[in-house]
Order: structure tokens, then C-alpha cells, then sequence
């Protein structure tokens, strides 16, 4: 199984504040649900809407981070592995998805009340070339230009 690949990415906007809870060894665990949209046109040419509900779990420093930003209908990318839950309820077995995430985005820019969306200090990106998201590695944001010279060719 060394060749699979088990990714997940969305952008989309939270449903309700996020939950954060704190593990026996101290670190956080923020939990919170994504609406995550779609539109298409049906064989008569209407235009067709469906909303996708995800639920997603962010530990460590990620779910303190966004524990203390994310705000209901906060637009955020979100990205991370899919995990499926096993559970026994009323006797019958049940599944549960979740996505665990490594990284997130705040996007947009202005909540309710026309206040703007404080942003915390950027970490860095795991993926080279993106603009500054927050993930589990720290330091500071990656914009995809740190390697360039300052001898612009035009």
C-alpha cells in the first residue's frame, strides 16, 4: 500500500463554531463541520445545487489555531486525509467520515458585521510554491517567490 494515496481538499464554509477540546496530554482537538457546495445543470437545463456536509478534525497546534479563528461561515480551505470510524449504535453497526486535517486557509475577507477576520501569525506550507497556510510545520509564510532574485528579467 506504499503507492496509495489517501488526500482530501475542500473550500468551503463552516456550518457552526468549531469545538476544541483538550486531550489527557494537553493538546488540542478542534472539531467542526464544512458546507461544501456544488451546482450543475440537469438534462432539461436547469440549474441543480447540492450541499456536501464535512465533518473535520484538527489536532495539535492546527485545532488551537482554529478553535481560536474559524468562525461560523468563515470561508476556509481545508485539506487532509480521509478516516473512517467504526461504532456500534442501538445494535446496529454505523460509519462515520471524517477528513483529519493537516492544513487550513482562511479565505476571504470579511465576516458578519463588515468586521475584517483577524489573522494569526502564518505558518509555514508544506506544499512549495502556495501562498501561506497554516499547517503543522512552523516558521514563517512560503509564498512561492523566497527563491527568486531580485533581477527581474523584463
Amino acid at each position: 500500500m506504499a503507492n496509495d494515496l489517501n488526500q482530501y481538499q475542500c473550500i468551503g464554509r463552516l456550518g457552526k463554531e468549531p469545538e476544541v477540546r483538550y486531550m489527557a496530554n494537553g493538546k488540542a482537538v478542534a472539531s467542526f463541520s464544512v458546507a461544501v457546495g456544488s451546482s450543475w445543470k440537469d438534462a432539461s437545463g436547469e440549474k441543480r445545487e447540492e450541499t456536501e456536509w464535512v465533518n473535520v478534525t484538527a489536532f495539535d497546534k492546527l485545532g488551537e489555531i482554529c478553535g481560536e479563528y474559524l468562525k461560523k461561515g468563515s470561508q476556509v480551505y481545508i485539506s487532509g486525509r480521509l478516516k473512517t470510524d467504526k461504532y456500534e449504535k442501538d445494535g446496529q453497526t454505523r460509519y462515520s467520515t471524517k477528513v483529519i486535517a493537516d492544513r487550513m486557509q482562511m479565505l476571504g475577507g470579511k465576516t458578519e458585521g463588515g468586521q475584517e477576520s483577524p489573522a494569526p501569525a502564518p505558518r509555514r506550507s508544506n506544499a512549495p510554491g502556495s501562498a501561506a497556510s497554516y499547517g503543522s510545520a512552523g516558521g514563517e509564510p512560503k509564498t512561492g517567490f523566497d527563491d527568486m532574485d531580485d533581477d527581474i528579467p523584463f
